[in-house]
């Protein structure tokens, strides 16, 4: 890509983020300690514990889907508490193969992903959808 050509996006694209958490069998009670003190902070939709590879993911893991909103908070609390753990952070656009791909995020080592199954395009983007988390609000974050 040469510098005439860039035409930056706005990041209102942007519907949601999606946070996956990895995990190997060693790994495994981290992740679900992890997965147990989010959802005491955060009002998250967490999906449920894949403890195979799935879709593009090239190992076990988790996702949190969470609302733009949540990022500025949501993205640095689990820098500081990942356990070690590495994790993909993508944007929801009408791009599913480049948000994962290009538009990411990793924290700790990336893995590999298998994007040439998902979509170039999509007419929605992915939304957050309901949190399934209650917040304690005793806890800080």
């Amino acid at each position: 890509m040469d510098s005439q050509t860039f035409t930056p996006r706005r990041i209102d694209e942007i519907a949601s983020y999606h946070a996956h958490v990895y995990f190997c069998a060693d790994t495994m009670p981290c992740a679900l300690a992890l997965r147990a003190a989010l959802s005491a902070r955060f009002a998250v939709r967490v999906g449920r514990v894949h403890t195979s590879a799935v879709g593009p993911h090239s190992a076990s893991m988790f996702q949190v889907a969470f609302e733009t909103s949540l990022f500025s908070l949501f993205v640095p609390w689990l820098m500081l508490n990942r356990n070690g753990l590495s994790i993909l952070v993508h944007p929801n656009t009408l791009h599913p193969q480049q948000d994962h791909a290009r538009d990411s995020l990793w924290m700790g080592t990336p893995l590999p992903l298998r994007t040439e199954n998902l979509p170039q395009t999509q007419p929605h983007a992915d939304e957050a959808g309901q949190p399934n988390t209650t917040p304690d609000p005793n806890i800080t974050i």
